[in-house]
């Protein structure tokens, strides 16, 4: 099974600052510059990375771009995706493409087709994760007419990256800045594609970012969703990731939700994911864990991950799905990871074993 190329968010290796503690877990790289920083990372993961993600314009921008991709040419690494950053600026705190000022609107849309065109310019894709496009309070915003804004601003952009040649990853999350996202699960996402569309915009490029952690604080499925997307030609591009399930925890790959994250391997093989260029991404954020450690770790859980998947019987699981049988599909995964009839057998005995005392 061939291997998906990888890379990882930058903001994975910054202070981890918290509300409780604001300046953050790993204070020691609060005045790091991210040229540094990208060598940091770089010299500890190159061996198994294969790019970083930035978001601009305050990790990436026309100032640093050059320096930053020198650093990681270097070390035989790329920068292949930028993402929107307007959600850590104060002076977007309450959205920046439903900002109540046109002019703030119309900032806020000319940064991000800067950012596309950067994207264009070093042959990257563009993340739109609208964290502070939303509201915190009932009776806060105009619903319809928030909507409209974000939608209008989302599709000057796409359009402008559609002129470039550059694809758009959106990516859903329910809450965090903003307490209540407008784009908060799958549904209102390709709900947005089809809003862009009607605007007129070449959305073929107009793709959708699978974040895990962010489905999982939904309860949504991550095999499900990620098959539905493939068959809809909307699956971009993923944020691989962890957690408890009821806040973006960005924890290390496998550690809770290890089943759903198997079965999102074998849809992601059945479906050809990675053999179009497609990457994994890993969000990450390592409060009060070793930066570079933790990162190995999720890339490894990953990769061992990945290669249970291309164990499972896939005839077996075939015909078990054909008969809506859960028993016989449960069987299969559970025979690639080592419970065979041999492991029955062995139960028996030691349990008859048991009884004869």
């Amino acid at each position: 099974m061939d291997l998906i190329r990888n890379s990882v968010g930058i903001w994975a290796f910054g202070p981890s600052a918290t509300r409780f503690v604001p300046p953050g877990y790993h204070p020691e790289v609060a005045q790091e510059d991210m040229v540094s920083r990208t060598r940091r990372v770089a010299e500890g993961l190159h061996d198994i990375l294969d790019g970083l993600e930035y978001h601009y314009p305050g990790e990436v921008n026309e100032d640093n771009q050059a320096q930053v991709r020198e650093v990681l040419a270097s070390y035989g690494m790329s920068l292949p995706v930028i993402a929107s950053g307007l959600h850590p600026y104060s002076r977007w705190g309450k959205g920046s493409l439903i900002h109540t000022d046109a002019g703030m609107r119309a900032e806020a849309v000319t940064i991000n087709k800067r950012g596309v065109e950067l994207a264009a310019e070093i042959g990257a894709n563009f993340i739109i994760w609208p964290g502070s496009e939303g509201y915190n309070y009932l009776f806060q915003r105009p619903y319809a007419e928030t909507w409209a804004h974000f939608i209008g601003g989302v599709a000057e952009i796409v359009a402008h990256a559609a002129e470039r040649g550059v694809k758009v990853f959106l990516e859903h999350k329910n809450s965090e800045p903003a307490m209540k996202i407008l784009m908060r699960n799958i549904g209102m996402t390709l709900y947005v594609i089809q809003k862009v569309k009607e605007h007129g915009v070449d959305t073929t490029g107009l793709l959708v970012n699978m974040d895990w952690q962010h489905l999982i604080m939904n309860g949504e499925s991550l095999g499900e969703y990620a098959d539905l997307l493939a068959a809809e030609g909307k699956l971009g591009h993923q944020h691989a990731n962890d957690g408890w399930g009821s806040f973006d925890d960005d924890n290390v790959v496998g550690t809770n939700f290890f089943m759903q994250t198997l079965e999102l391997a074998v849809v992601l093989q059945d479906v050809g994911y990675g053999r179009r260029g497609e990457l994994l991404g890993y969000d990450l954020y390592p409060y009060t864990e070793d930066q570079i450690g933790a990162v190995r770790r999720a890339i490894l859980h990953w990769e061992y991950i990945w290669d249970l998947a291309a164990r499972i019987d896939r005839t077996a699981l075939s015909e078990a799905r054909s008969r809506a049988d859960a028993l016989a599909g449960q069987a299969v995964v559970y025979r690639a990871l080592g419970l065979t009839e041999d492991f029955e057998a062995e139960l028996a005995a030691r349990r008859q074993a048991a009884r004869n005392g």
